[in-house]
C-alpha cells in the first residue's frame, strides 16, 4: 500500500484526556482515528502524539493533512458524495 486509505471525508472531533495517543496513518484501522495495528506489513506506522491537558481536537480522517494528526482542511479538496 503506497497511499493511505481515506477513512472519512471529515475530521473526528473529539475531547481527549491527557495522555499518549496513536493516530492511524494508513486509514485501515477499525478504530479510527486511532491505530489498531491493522497497518502491519503496509509500510505505514502510527503517529504518536501527546495531550498535555484535556482538550477538543479535530483529528484528520482523510489522511491527507500536512499537519497530522490534526485536520488542516485537506479533506475539502476531496470530491464529496
Amino acid at each position: 500500500m503506497d497511499k493511505p486509505v481515506i477513512a472519512d471525508k471529515k475530521p473526528a472531533v473529539l475531547t481527549l484526556e491527557p495522555g499518549t495517543y496513536y493516530w492511524c496513518s494508513c486509514g485501515v484501522s477499525k478504530n479510527q482515528p486511532f491505530c489498531d495495528g491493522s497497518h502491519k506489513g503496509s509500510g505505514f506506522e502510527p503517529l504518536e502524539f501527546d495531550m498535555k491537558e484535556q482538550g477538543k481536537v479535530a483529528l484528520c480522517n482523510c489522511k491527507l493533512a500536512r499537519t497530522p494528526p490534526f485536520c488542516d482542511g485537506a479533506h475539502k479538496s476531496l470530491k464529496q458524495p
